[in-house]
């Protein structure tokens, strides 16, 4: 039996935005909500350049990603034609307008996905 954690109200989302949920391990869960109030989750990554997709626009049922413009499927995750990747998506349901999230998935989905570094890394210490 799956057992679903509870998040938020939906109307704690604003619509055509998002809420970002905080994991004991791994990043944060992006939950969005469309115009007509459907209730997505993916992954707060973006498959490009790890943008933050919480912070994105969303139109219909995609977001598009606030560092690049790289607009996500929010039913699968997928990058739209041309470009190509996938952020990993939660299973997500709503019950009498909360908003409730697989718990096995928060503690376990994705959690050794990370964010790219900006700048030049350093392999060895400094001197």
């Amino acid at each position: 039996m799956t057992e679903w954690t509870s998040i938020c109200r939906v109307d704690d989302i604003p619509v055509l935005g998002s809420r970002r949920v905080a994991r004991a391990k791994g990043l944060d869960v992006a939950v969005f909500r469309s115009a007509s109030n459907e209730i997505f989750a993916l992954l707060d990554r973006c498959p490009h350049k790890g943008g933050p997709l919480s912070q994105g626009i969303v139109f219909g049922t995609s977001v598009a990603c606030p560092m690049h413009n790289w607009t996500i499927g929010l039913c699968d995750g997928q990058a739209a034609a041309p470009d190509e990747g996938c952020t990993p998506p939660f299973q997500v349901r709503v019950e009498d307008g909360t908003v409730l999230l697989n718990t096995h998935e928060l503690a376990h989905h994705a959690v050794s996905e990370t964010r790219p570094i900006a700048g030049p890394q350093r392999r060895t210490p400094a001197a």
